[in-house]
């Protein structure tokens, strides 16, 4: 059974066509792996049952020969993607018990490619964090460890997603985007994931976190099980103003390792001052095999990426600060018992129900939306994001891509750099920028640390164009060659 829960996606759907075993057992493996793993915290909620009848349902269509893209392959599901008849809670004590009466279309997507929902993945509450330890329902914890047995944070927000991914308990799974929500927990887990153009995925039934940053897409083990991924997630949708009306391609089949007559940019304002040594030189040797499988290395310059992260903590606050407007414990979700009035009623079951971070960054949004402010702090920040924009299209003029670090640094210690927001919310220095934005950037896994920790590397592409994102991801993962599995895998296997 353990054998099952290695696989990768493309090696899962060979077996499953080859009948050389079932969805139903490919299911039972990972609910098996699922409940020997739940130290991890990786699961708000598990679904075993709905896992089982989907993989029954998947096998008839293996038998039928009416498979579709992804049929049996069991995935996290981020708990911030409505689930019809399964609670959704956004990891906030605001939304327990809040089950919806429908699926968001990313999961309806994947239901319709036959994957099988193992349970909702546990987050950062409201996908409002880069450490995963702000969820109510507790810290997730990261596979890897110290070298002394130290917990590690996975990063966040999707940090169920990516641990679960890493811990081999689930094959993939689904996550969203915000400020480098997938692209950090990717390179702290040692795993894959990428960030496609604002637009490619729906962000109909994701509960909404900042709607012009928001970006569901996958986490996976490898950069081909992301292009599996990513093929059945995205698609135009009527019911979201802001999905694309463009076909979608096969992302598997860009993924030909031809770098020759690429640009591959390397922006200077990325080289940071006190940026671990290391990191830079994981990021010369990724430059270095792709100069190696034929693309050229070309000096480039975002001279805005400096603005970013204040322009970003302007702009999500005061759109969260709007979307967290409704839970006001009148419609649904939790409501305070010790109100009197309507006007007390609303203030305690917001102050009860909301955790210290998402109450930080309502507090921001709404004063950085208040009356004289609002020029001088909004309108400025969306100039700022207009500029950053402006860099990047300068320098896809010159080049195809754009390699960078994925993080400033590795896993830390959970509990570390908790009492300084402005710290751990630079932990989002090199992601920001790609949603600020909107264009697909992806994280690879390219090497460890002098701690034996994993560290990603981050190809940034042009809007719409995911197809140079995984031929470039793919480059990288062949030429790292990054085998290194976490403790806890390890531990398990032994």
């Amino acid at each position: 059974m353990t054998e099952l829960t290695h696989l990768t996606i493309e090696d899962a759907l060979k077996g499953l066509k080859n009948k050389d075993f079932s969805a139903k057992e490919l299911a039972e493996a990972h609910i098996e792996a699922m409940e020997g793993a739940r130290d991890l915290n990786a699961f708000i909620v598990e679904t075993p049952e709905i896992a089982l009848k989907q993989a029954e349902e998947s096998d008839k269509r293996y038998a039928s020969g009416d498979e579709g893209l992804l049929d049996g392959i069991p995935f996290a599901n981020k708990d911030l993607f409505c689930t019809e008849g399964t609670q959704t809670t956004a990891a906030s004590k605001i939304l327990e018990g809040f089950v919806p009466q429908y699926t968001s279309t990313v999961g309806q997507n994947l239901a319709d490619a036959g994957a099988v929902m193992l349970g909702k993945a546990n987050l950062d509450q409201f996908a409002m964090g880069s450490s995963n330890t702000t969820s109510a329902f507790g810290n997730v914890i990261n596979p890897w460890k110290t070298s002394d047995g130290k917990d590690l944070v996975p990063g966040g927000s999707s940090g169920g997603s990516a641990a679960a991914v890493a811990a081999r308990i689930s094959m993939g799974a689904t996550a969203t985007d915000t400020g480098g929500s997938i692209r950090q927990p990717a390179s702290f887990c040692g795993i894959s994931g990428i960030k496609p153009t604002y637009g490619r995925c729906s962000r109909w039934g994701v509960v909404a976190f900042s709607s012009s940053l928001d970006h569901p897409g996958p986490l996976a083990r490898t950069v081909k099980d992301n292009a599996l991924m990513l093929q059945a997630m995205a698609g135009y949708d009527p019911k979201d103003s802001t999905s694309a009306n463009k076909p979608v391609p096969d992302y598997a089949a860009a993924m030909t390792g031809d770098m020759k007559g690429m640009k591959i940019g390397i922006p200077k304002e990325y080289r940071l001052d006190g940026m671990p040594e290391e990191i830079q030189k994981l990021w010369d040797q990724g430059a270095e095999w792709l100069k190696e499988a034929g693309a050229e290395i070309v000096d480039i310059s975002l001279p805005h990426t400096k603005y970013a992260l204040p322009a970003y903590y302007i702009i999500a606050p005061a759109e969260a600060s709007s979307n967290l407007a409704r839970y006001d414990g009148v419609k649904y979700g939790h409501r305070s018992k010790d109100a009197e009035t309507l006007a007390e009623m609303y203030a305690k079951t917001r102050a009860e129900g909301f955790g210290d971070e998402v109450q930080r960054r309502i507090m921001i949004g709404a004063y950085v939306l208040s009356a004289g402010y609002y020029d001088a702090y909004y309108i400025k920040a969306q100039k700022i994001r207009r500029l950053i924009l402006n860099d990047f299209e300068k320098a896809y003029e010159t080049v195809d891509a754009i390699l960078t670090p994925t993080a400033p640094s590795a896993a830390f210690p959970i509990g570390e750099n908790e009492d300084d927001p402005i710290k751990m919310y630079l932990n989002d220095v090199f992601t920001v920028t790609a949603n600020l934005a909107g264009v697909p950037g992806m994280s690879v896994p390219a090497g460890l640390d002098a701690n034996g920790l994993p560290l990603g590397l981050q190809i940034l592409g042009k809007a719409w164009d995911e197809e140079t994102v995984f031929k470039v991801g793919g480059v990288i993962e062949e030429a790292a060659q990054f085998n290194a599995m976490p403790q806890k895998v390890m531990s398990k296997a032994a």
